[in-house]
């Protein structure tokens, strides 16, 4: 038998104790016959019994805290990706409302242009639109970038955006809302886009 391989192999598999009867035989017959493999082979067993023997060996309390300490610190945007990967529907959200609201604002200080509702009987003169006494006008009003003044009725809801409500001796039936401000416009848009989301979701469920 080969000392330094075949003998070496099987002491390592009967220390394992994975070594089947045949070969057990064969590997006793030749330690009682080969001195070094025989000294080789106690050597062993008893470095096995020595590491087998001892206690086992536990950290410190601290060993966790100290070991993280004197880890490098992480880069800000290291940070910030795996938190944008692990929280993909809060980024996407931000990121509608952050387009959303860039926009809208960019309408609120450029579009000037008077915009009025297409409802009949109204009277338009320079910014101004009025409904005259005497006149009816069905459904909501809607009057943005300009004056409004009202001395006959609306029957519905008056929405002014970005203008004036001037001296007013007529009647409106329905809300009466007065947008001056550019947060009051985004909230506005937001209260259009979420009710037309409702009224959508409401005809696809039937």
């Amino acid at each position: 038998m080969n000392c330094k391989h075949e003998a070496v192999k099987l002491m390592h598999h009967y220390l394992d104790e994975d070594l089947n009867k045949e070969n057990e035989v064969k590997l006793r017959k030749h330690l009682e016959t080969c001195g070094a493999c025989q000294k080789h082979f106690h050597e062993l067993n008893r470095t096995i019994s020595l590491i087998r023997s001892n206690e086992r060996v536990t950290a410190p309390a601290s060993f966790t805290g100290q070991v993280m300490n004197n880890l490098p610190t992480e880069k800000s945007h290291v940070k910030y990706t795996r938190w944008f990967k692990t929280h993909p529907i809060l980024v996407t959200t931000a990121i509608f409302f952050l387009f959303l609201f860039s926009g809208i604002f960019s309408v609120w200080h450029q579009d000037n242009e008077l915009v009025v509702s297409k409802q009949e009987n109204l009277v338009v003169k320079g910014d101004t639109v009025i409904v005259p006494e005497g006149v009816t006008v069905s459904g909501d009003l809607f009057v943005k970038n300009g004056n409004l003044r009202v001395d006959g009725q609306v029957d519905g809801d008056v929405t002014l955006i970005n203008g004036n409500n001037l001296a007013s001796t007529g009647e409106v039936s329905g809300e009466w809302t007065h947008i001056t401000k550019v947060f009051g416009w985004i909230w506005y848009q937001l209260h259009k886009l979420f009710e037309g989301i409702f009224s959508l979701s409401a005809i696809l469920s039937f």
